[in-house]
């Protein structure tokens, strides 16, 4: 391997974190409010209300639905409105975070429907309102749930931001494609995708760790 397909190699692979950590920043941003929302608003929430449970739900059902080629783009016309371009790695966020934000949006309502309904109960009777069960009980409970939730939930962008060769959004998957599959050069496509698992094992095993450190279980 040469010098120039050595720096290739890094500067696609810093292009792929910038876009999975921008985007899973955003995504979480978005998500962890969708998925509190679905959480209080079930019938067995803290402030049920059935339209707003059921209409959410199903917007994120939709989205969560599409392909994310698909929908990569479907949203051309958007991204070129929010960052001016459709290609680049900046131009593969916009798309990332709508299909990622209702993806982590259920993940966090799984995680926060782990917390013990005993728990709950006891910070009612306290006197916590529902904003103080939400910040000092939900969260805080289903933390090390949420920790391994992010854990797949940045694989999965990780694994979403592969696709931007298709579209011209640069990353360790246009070296795949454009250098490895449509070159036959399978030797370039899969040192890509070494890469791509070795920053995969990389993100579990960080955030399987800050899981079981913050996992009171575990320490018990």
């Amino acid at each position: 391997m040469d010098a120039s397909s050595i720096s290739m190699y890094i500067e696609e692979t810093w292009s792929t974190i910038y876009m999975t950590l921008i985007s899973s920043a955003i995504s979480y941003l978005i998500g962890i409010p969708l998925g509190v929302v679905l959480v209080v608003t079930d019938k067995d929430g803290i402030a049920p209300c059935g339209p707003v449970h059921t209409i959410l739900g199903f917007i994120i059902n939709i989205f969560r639905s599409i392909p994310f080629l698909i929908l990569l783009v479907m949203v051309l016309p958007l991204t070129k409105f929010l960052v001016g371009t459709t290609l680049g790695p900046k131009a593969i966020i916009p798309p990332l975070i709508i299909a990622s934000a209702p993806y982590i949006g259920r993940m966090v309502e799984s995680s926060l429907k782990e917390v013990s309904a005993g728990v709950i109960e006891a910070a009612k009777s306290m006197g916590a309102s529902n904003w103080q069960i939400i910040y000092k009980v939900l969260l805080p409970e289903a933390k090390p749930s949420l920790l391994v939730g992010a854990a797949i939930c940045i694989t999965t962008i990780l694994s979403y931001s592969a696709m931007a060769g298709f579209v011209g959004g640069g990353g360790l998957g246009a070296i795949a494609l454009n250098y490895g599959y449509y070159r036959y050069k399978t030797d370039i496509m899969m040192v890509a995708v070494v890469i791509l698992v070795l920053l995969v094992q990389i993100i579990q095993e960080l955030w399987m760790r800050l899981s079981k450190a913050t996992d009171k279980r575990a320490r018990n």
